[in-house]
């Protein structure tokens, strides 16, 4: 899909911005600034995954099972106390929520497979 802006889209430019980092200007960079443009690299292919992540909804739809329209409004409930009978229900939705996170900020580590900490 080409969005509304058709090609590059976003992401696509962002990949671009990405490897042009992570290999012209590491390549012939030292110290600080390729430590630097690694950081960079690592931050553009985080916000590559949120503009390409197709499941954003499924998140959303948990916090709805338990009636919350967002994480605020979870989070919230739960330091007031609201929630305190209901950990079968909180837990599971507290997964899905890291699970979610994690996969687009450390592909891999949300699945409990992998061996990760």
């Amino acid at each position: 899909m080409s969005g509304l802006n058709g090609r590059p889209t976003a992401a696509e430019l962002v990949a671009a911005v990405a490897e042009f980092l992570d290999g012209d200007v590491r390549a012939n960079t030292s110290g600080s600034v390729n430590f630097h443009a690694l950081v960079a690299v690592n931050v553009l292919r985080t916000v590559e995954r949120e503009l390409l992540d197709r499941s954003a909804a499924e998140p959303l739809a948990v916090l709805a099972g338990l009636g919350y329209a967002d994480e605020d409004a979870l989070a919230a409930a739960i330091r007031a106390g609201d929630l305190d009978d209901r950990a079968e229900d909180v837990v599971p939705c507290l997964r899905a929520l890291v699970r979610h996170r994690l996969s687009i900020a450390h592909p891999g580590y949300d699945r409990p497979d992998t061996g990760a900490p």
